[in-house]
């Protein structure tokens, strides 16, 4: 058999094993990621939810067309989301990436973006420089997800609005497995979990809790809980809210709660420490003094203690104040109120993970005590720049004409909110039982349970349009329009509670920002790109020489 041959073999033999491989890989394709980070790998919670998809779920993502750097490297981010959620799916994700801005006329594009936000979706206004001119766009960084006929809005683009542009479009990549998987769970659950609202305690009125119930009812089944006239246990609940109550719970009440925790129920306690009427709080001012909530002792058992106290800091939201009189229409200015604290400071959890600020309104703090078989995790925290005033605390509009200065915060970081998810130990531990409930089902030390403590009951409560005087969202303000991230937190703590290997374990990928060194390039700029375009030609270079001078070697051996 001559050379020729065999080679012609070799060649074939090698491209049926290429044909051969090839087809395997297509039909049993196999994945390694090898990122520090694990960037191109999903939480085995979000393979399952893909894994249960029994129709196909379309995706529609609204971020395509010119754009910067930044936003290529999230649509870039999303893409390859998108194909890992197709890859575990068995193709059951089909997407698609659109430009909203495709129309050729003015009309045309208008009437596409109003369509768009009538869809849930929010635009963003970009500036950017492009080839020397400054360039102002609009774009809807989002997703519309649909399944079996219902569809979700998603927004890609979050992250902590104080952090750097960068930064905030790294915490978003971070967060596209969530939000993505997150809306596909959402859609394609026929069963949702309950949520109850504990009432009866002069709680802020169905107006006043319109944005909380509004977002929880997206997710979950919401009940209200007349729990003073409530003779059955809470167990018929996945989770409870109390929504800053104001009245004294009784000893039932109380017990209730308590066996509700013990059998590993999920509970939120949004309560107020103090209370302050805004009415006096003009002139001279008033004093905040102590709701008497009986809810004390429960708490400090297990594990912590809300202190009767405000928290005042620098880094706060403002306060319509009358500056005066233009005819007979009052002038508003909006100044600092260092009484409502814009919490930008969080715990390393996956409930605060790349959580946008968060508003709180006359909030105290919170100390920990000894609760054995308890795990407590500071999730909210003030500036370092906060001061601490105990009861009675004067409050007055007055203060709103001083100037913030540091030299008065100096009490440092407090936390205001904590999780607490271990094995509580009941309040009626080696106590008397409230009249008329059983000691035979009675439990005193609780199955593994998890609380939520947020030393201000006003968080969970929206404000009102100027104008209409219609309830807005949770966490928008209606004077200058800025959304607070009060309604994710509240989401992503129930969401955590209710599974905490769920999907939301996704949020706590993290992907390192791996900036160049702009010095360095400087100095080694020459260096590098006589590497990377000299040295492959010397080495082909080298190369043939070496390859000439083997087969003149060979020839002469041959003959």
């Amino acid at each position: 058999m001559n050379n020729r041959l065999i080679n012609i073999l070799q060649l074939a033999i090698g491209f049926m094993v290429l044909v051969v491989v090839n087809q395997l890989v297509d039909r049993f394709p196999l994945r390694f990621d090898l990122t520090e980070e694990k960037r191109y790998s999903i939480s085995e919670a979000s393979i399952e939810v893909l894994e249960s998809l029994q129709e196909p779920v379309y995706v529609e993502v609204f971020l395509e067309g010119e754009m910067p750097a930044g936003f290529k490297r999230l649509q870039k981010a999303i893409k390859e989301t998108l194909d890992q959620l197709e890859y575990y799916s068995g193709k059951q994700v089909k997407y698609s990436f659109k430009d909203p801005s495709i129309a050729k006329s003015t009309k045309g594009r208008n009437e596409y973006f109003r369509s768009l936000m009538q869809r849930g979706l929010q635009p963003t206004n970009l500036n950017y420089t492009r080839d020397g001119n400054k360039t102002e766009k609009l774009i809807f960084p989002g997703a519309i997800v649909s399944y079996y006929g219902r569809e979700l809005p998603v927004l890609l683009l979050k992250g902590n609005q104080g952090a750097t542009a960068e930064e905030q479009l790294n915490q978003s990549i971070e967060g596209i497995e969530y939000e993505l998987v997150s809306a596909i769970r959402n859609l394609s659950t026929d069963v949702k979990k309950n949520v109850g609202l504990v009432l009866g305690h002069q709680e802020p009125d169905s107006l006043n809790l319109a944005g909380l119930t509004g977002v929880l009812a997206a997710k979950y089944n919401v009940f209200k809980i007349d729990l003073p006239t409530r003779e059955k246990d809470l167990s018929v609940y996945d989770a409870v809210i109390l929504p800053k109550p104001t009245t004294t719970f009784s000893d039932k009440e109380k017990y209730l709660l308590d066996q509700y925790i013990m059998q590993g129920g999920k509970a939120l306690f949004f309560i107020d420490a103090l209370r302050v009427n805004m009415d006096s709080a003009s002139g001279e001012g008033t004093y905040a003094f102590p709701y008497e909530l009986g809810l004390d002792d429960m708490l400090f058992r297990y594990g912590v203690r809300v202190n009767r106290n405000f928290v005042q800091d620098i880094f706060s939201g403002e306060f319509p104040v009358v500056a005066g009189m233009t005819g007979d229409q009052p002038q508003i200015r909006m100044l600092p109120w260092p009484f409502f604290p814009n919490i930008n400071t969080f715990g390393d959890h996956p409930i605060t993970k790349n959580l946008d600020v968060v508003q709180t309104r006359f909030v105290s703090t919170i100390d920990t005590v000894r609760a054995d078989g308890v795990e407590k995790i500071p999730l909210l925290m003030t500036s370092q720049y906060s001061m601490v005033s105990a009861t009675p605390v004067k409050v007055a509009f007055n203060e709103l004409q001083k100037n913030l200065d540091p030299k008065r915060f100096t009490s440092g970081s407090k936390a205001v909110a904590y999780l607490l998810k271990g094995n509580f130990t009941s309040l009626y531990k080696n106590r008397l039982l409230p009249k008329g409930m059983s000691k035979a089902e009675f439990v005193a030390e609780g199955q593994e349970a998890a609380l939520l403590v947020c030393a201000d009951g006003d968080m969970i409560r929206n404000e009102f349009d100027l104008k209409t005087g219609e309830p807005l969202e949770l966490g928008l303000s209606p004077y200058n329009q800025q959304k607070y991230a009060n309604a994710d937190f509240v989401l992503n703590a129930l969401d955590y509670m209710l599974n905490e290997n769920g999907v939301i374990t996704s949020k706590s990928k993290e992907i390192k920002i791996r900036p160049l060194d702009k010095v360095q390039i400087g100095e080694e700029k020459l260096y590098w790109q006589l590497l990377n375009l000299v040295l492959p030609i010397v080495l082909l270079l080298v190369y043939g020489v070496l390859r000439v001078f083997w087969r003149k070697r060979k020839y002469a051996n041959f003959k």
